[in-house]
């Protein structure tokens, strides 16, 4: 498997697999018992690696969503709970999840190995979500250690995408109501936005330009290691749905 085989094959699921717990029921019930309804916990799990900081720096690492939406949810959050706290106590929602659903995945051990030396090999700069997360304490066992790794490379092709979007010359907004047309009130815009042919074109050239952003870190992985990543992805897939 080539590294660019690896890209197309591992990041969409990662994608996936790494959103599993977002909304999950115990995490939302996880959340509830901590005065955070979903998507509060949302934010400030997600956004809290980053600090107690103002909204527009949550805006500007989320990158899609409205920027009223993300000083009501991610202000009215932290007065409820430290994001630092916040952020710790999602991660171990994940690692929960892991636990109960991909413990008997074999060759975890080998995943991890992969996973981190794809985390070690990215160039962190003006990537701040990723970045945020990955210094986040892996847990020891297997299965909670490979899931959170999933969560970080999730945040690292999406930290890529968001950079790689702007510089094609597309607004975020933009973007999101052509991928997900379906969420635009979501994500707290009113209407989607007028999206061009010009437009879908900027985005298809900026999924072009995450790939190989980054195609270096992963990179670093033998076809053998690679395949791995892949097969382990696919067992993990067959549990979490």
């Amino acid at each position: 498997m080539t590294p660019q085989e690896l890209v197309s094959a591992a990041c969409p699921k990662i994608g996936s697999l790494g959103a599993k717990f977002y909304f999950h029921p115990d995490t939302v019930a996880t959340g509830k018992a901590h005065n955070l309804d979903g998507f509060r916990f949302y934010f400030l799990g997600r956004g809290g690696v980053l600090g107690d900081v103002e909204a527009p720096v949550i805006k500007s690492a989320f990158g899609y969503f409205a920027a009223p939406l993300v000083a009501k949810i991610w202000t009215s959050a932290k007065e409820r709970m430290a994001p630092r706290e916040a952020a710790r106590l999602y991660l171990q929602c994940n690692a929960d999840l892991a636990r109960k659903t991909i413990a008997d995945v074999a060759d975890l051990d080998a995943f991890c190995t992969a996973a981190e030396a794809v985390v070690a090999a990215v160039e962190p700069a003006g990537l701040a979500l990723f970045a945020g997360v990955a210094a986040e304490p892996l847990p020891e066992d297997l299965p909670a250690r490979a899931l959170q790794l999933v969560a970080v490379l999730r945040e690292f092709r999406g930290s890529a995408h968001l950079l790689a979007v702007v510089a094609s010359g597309l607004d975020p907004a933009v973007a999101h109501a052509i991928k997900r047309p379906d969420d635009v009130g979501t994500f707290g815009y009113a209407e989607a936005p007028t999206a061009t042919d010009a437009d879908r074109a900027k985005l298809d050239a900026a999924e072009r330009l995450t790939d190989e952003l980054v195609l270096p870190a992963y990179s670093v992985l033998d076809a053998a290691a690679a395949t791995t990543m892949v097969t382990v992805l696919e067992a993990m897939e067959a549990r979490l749905g």
